[in-house]
């Protein structure tokens, strides 16, 4: 939809800017996409934050494939005199299970409820950004002023129109709401903290450089580590760059890790893990890859642990992680396989590795810093939005909190 309503025409041209005559202003258009591959790829590749994997749109399309939450995608592509200059992704679901986005507090206290009444805690939201990472509006600069309020209205738009009552944007960095956040405000959002990102800043010339520059403490913890885990008979870590005859044993071990998870936002499922190993299709005859490798640990044949690692530019991203728990305490296999994917991230020359928003224990131990970030919230209409005002912040802070507190 163009600033005066009227439709924007598709390009197919790249996301470059062009100069505004003097004395006129820009004029802003927001067209809506039903899929990543309608967004070209030339357009994508210049727009995405170049050094975080899951910013690939092969991972967008992979998602699309998949069954992880989301019941409908959408992509509201901004052009600037016709031009493409930023894309919002949307990922609509229309039966979110609340019990699953709290603590085990919260959710302990919801049982009752979801028990007797299943519906009643299954909420229609709308969720901008990136469903399976940190948030962004895709662009190489910052959204002036008119073009926030036109995205803004857009997404209010398409939630009404699709009955997605709660609208989200979802693990925003505060400086990429900053731009957004007047546009927001207007709208009725407000701002709750999320569960920080971690991340591992590396730049060492290799793994023993790495442990040399931790702490005494952890570089201990982690020489211990590292020897418990030789010490284990049939135990071989391998890189592996294919794997899709491994899915289905990943899927059991991956479903193995989120039992024990406290907040089950997304659920990966065996078509979106094999959709990203065996890549995109682009519509053209030629299949989109994701630059990827599987750390893998075998007991014999047998895969009984892996951390599935994306890598884009100089970033990495150990997406996620799956464990047989059966024998994963005694091999420190939760931190061994984080080790191997350390050290496959500075052979690689990446300038920094995530990992994902859980046991921030161990990852503060690695070295990862705490990467604030932020829900924005509203609601479509008056009354819901003044409740989701007064009840959700509470409970995903103490949600939070109890994420962050030391565990041993």
């Amino acid at each position: 939809m163009s600033a005066d309503g009227g439709a924007a025409p598709a390009g197919r041209g790249g996301a470059v800017e062009a100069a505004v005559p003097p004395g006129r202003e820009a004029a802003y258009t927001v067209e809506r996409l039903d899929r990543a591959e309608d967004v070209p790829r030339q357009v994508w590749d210049e727009l995405a934050p170049a050094d975080d994997p899951m910013w690939g749109r092969d991972v967008f399309a992979a998602m699309q494939r998949a069954e992880i939450g989301p019941d409908a995608y959408a992509y509201l592509l901004v052009r600037r005199d016709g031009l493409p200059v930023a894309v919002l992704p949307l990922s609509a679901v229309r039966g979110l299970r609340l019990d699953r986005v709290v603590g085990p507090r919260e959710r302990r206290l919801m049982a009752p409820v979801t028990r007797a009444f299943p519906r009643l805690l299954r909420v229609p939201m709308l969720f901008c950004g990136n469903f399976l990472g940190q948030g962004h509006v895709m662009g190489r600069s910052p959204l002036p002023a008119p073009a926030a309020r036109l995205l803004v209205r857009e997404v209010m738009d398409f939630a009404r129109d699709h009955r997605l009552g709660t609208v989200v944007f979802k693990d925003f960095a505060p400086h990429d709401l900053d731009v957004l956040r007047p546009a927001l405000e207007a709208a009725g959002f407000f701002t709750v903290a999320s569960l920080p990102d971690t991340q591992l800043n590396l730049g060492h010339a290799d793994f023993e450089s790495f442990l040399a520059s931790l702490p005494a403490k952890p570089r201990r913890n982690a020489r211990n580590k590292i020897r418990k885990f030789r010490q284990q008979e049939d135990l071989r870590m391998e890189v592996l760059d294919g794997f899709g005859h491994l899915v289905p044993e990943m899927m059991g071990l991956y479903r193995q890790v989120m039992d024990r998870a406290d907040q089950t936002l997304d659920v990966l499922d065996e078509d979106f893990v094999r959709a990203l190993a065996d890549g995109a299709d682009t519509g053209d005859g030629e299949r989109e890859v994701t630059d990827q490798r599987l750390v893998a640990c075998f007991e014999g044949d047998r895969l009984v642990g892996y951390l599935h690692c994306l890598f884009r530019g100089t970033g990495a991203v150990g997406a996620r992680i799956g464990l047989d728990y059966g024998l994963a305490h005694r091999a420190r296999l939760y931190h061994n396989l984080h080790y191997a994917a350390i050290e496959l991230a500075i052979g690689r020359g990446c300038r920094h590795i995530r990992f994902a928003q859980t046991a921030y224990e161990p990852k503060r131990e690695f070295g990862c810093e705490l990467v604030e970030q932020s829900y924005a919230l509203t609601h479509t209409g008056r009354l819901p939005r003044t409740v989701l005002r007064l009840l959700l912040p509470p409970a995903l802070e103490a949600a939070r909190e109890q994420a962050l507190a030391p565990k041993s």
